[in-house]
């Protein structure tokens, strides 16, 4: 227990990363799963090369590829991004938010896919068009539906956090590496650092059964 106070150190940078990747991934996939549903065709092959980056590439070599990347090239650090893309959270940030956005996209599509015909016909019948009726009826329906599978990717988002600390990030495994460096105690420091990711992961999946009992509900009346 002595480890627990400088574990606990890492732990709000965890969160916040964790946070602010899944805001971030959500807003862009749902403009993603937009383009592909309303196929704008500008945009479909680029969205699709993301989805094939992100999704076929180990979450790691994002991360490393984003943070130490950009410093090759001066064009990029002579410009006015390069603050931000110097800074370990903000590159751990983004590489979480674009592979969370690719999975989530692939998520919120399928879940498009699989509302019924009948459900287009009913807004056409309305006087919709495909736009309004994607934005105002189906999208809305099919997030719902897709919330199990989303509260899945949540989870997957937060663990995935951790190697964050392979970019110099002092977070929850940053400490965690700090501490086993400097007491080689690696069976308990690892340990105790596993039992509070085990402990974010079980009050998150509570959470999310809670918001599916919620916003499912519709379903089981």
């Amino acid at each position: 227990m002595e480890y627990l106070p400088e574990l606990l150190k890492g732990l709000g940078t965890t969160l916040e990363l964790t946070l602010a990747s899944l805001l971030t991934g959500l807003v862009l996939a749902i403009g993603f799963t937009i383009v592909l549903s309303l196929k704008v065709r500008a945009l479909t092959w680029l969205v699709k090369l993301q989805i094939l980056l992100f999704t076929g590439t180990p979450l790691l070599i994002q991360i490393f590829l984003i943070y130490y990347g950009p410093a090759q090239f001066d064009l990029i650090k002579d410009s006015v991004i390069w603050p931000l893309l110097s800074q370990p959270w903000f590159c751990a940030m983004l590489a979480l938010a674009l592979n969370s956005a690719a999975y989530s996209t692939l998520l919120f599509k399928g879940a498009i896919d699989a509302v019924p015909r009948s459900d287009w016909e009913a807004c056409m019948a309305l006087g919709m068009s495909h736009k309004q009726a994607l934005l105002k009826v189906i999208l809305p329906h099919a997030a719902r539906r897709a919330l199990p599978a989303y509260g899945n990717e949540i989870i997957l988002v937060m663990k995935g956090s951790s190697l964050a600390s392979t970019i110099t990030l002092m977070d929850l495994m940053g400490y965690a590496a700090r501490l086993n460096a400097q007491t080689y105690d690696t069976l308990t420091v690892f340990t105790m650092a596993g039992l509070i990711y085990l402990t974010m992961t079980g009050v998150l999946t509570l959470l999310i059964r809670f918001m599916e009992h919620k916003v499912l509900a519709f379903s089981r009346s």
